[in-house]
């Protein structure tokens, strides 16, 4: 048998939540957040340490951010120089192409798309490279910091020894 709506609020369109299981589990978190005091105290924070973290962090971003910076600026220069070469060797085949009969016209033409088109794919090739190597050098940078930034929490979390002095 099929429900049918008789107006236009659905009442089991609004299902409300248990109150009980919320109350549980409330409970249940903040008493395993409770366990980080012990004796009522609470547990000590290296400020100091916290502040140097996040100085390297700042450190290796600036790094970073410098690095991509530069890796920009080199694909930037040496797409100006593809595009001052291509203006070059393209005067250079219209002087050419102007100097040459109609029958070896064609042959030329063909020869100078096939050596523009070879360049352009070392050109391509030469941009991948230098992108490439930029992209290594900022993920090596973050990748260090993270596994550093692992090693000063793990640091952290060390229970301290107290030395004794006799």
């Amino acid at each position: 048998m099929a429900k049918t709506q008789t107006g236009f609020f659905d009442p089991d369109l609004v299902k409300f939540p248990d109150f009980a299981q919320l109350q549980a589990d409330y409970s249940r978190y903040f008493g395993e957040f409770g366990k980080f005091f012990s004796n009522g105290k609470f547990p000590a924070f290296d400020v100091e340490g916290a502040l140097v973290a996040q100085r390297k962090n700042v450190e290796t971003l600036t790094q970073a951010n410098q690095a991509a910076l530069e890796g920009v600026q080199a694909i930037a220069r040496r797409q100006a120089e593809i595009v001052r070469e291509a203006v070059e060797t393209y005067s250079k085949f219209a002087r050419d192409v102007a100097q040459v009969n109609a029958e070896d016209r064609l042959a030329k033409q063909t020869q100078v798309a096939k050596e523009m088109f070879e360049q352009a794919v070392a050109n391509l090739d030469d941009l991948k490279g230098i992108a490439v190597k930029s992209q290594a050098q900022v993920t090596s940078l973050i990748s260090k910091r993270v596994a550093d930034n692992f090693d000063e929490v793990r640091a952290a979390f060390q229970p301290k020894t107290v030395s004794s002095k006799k």
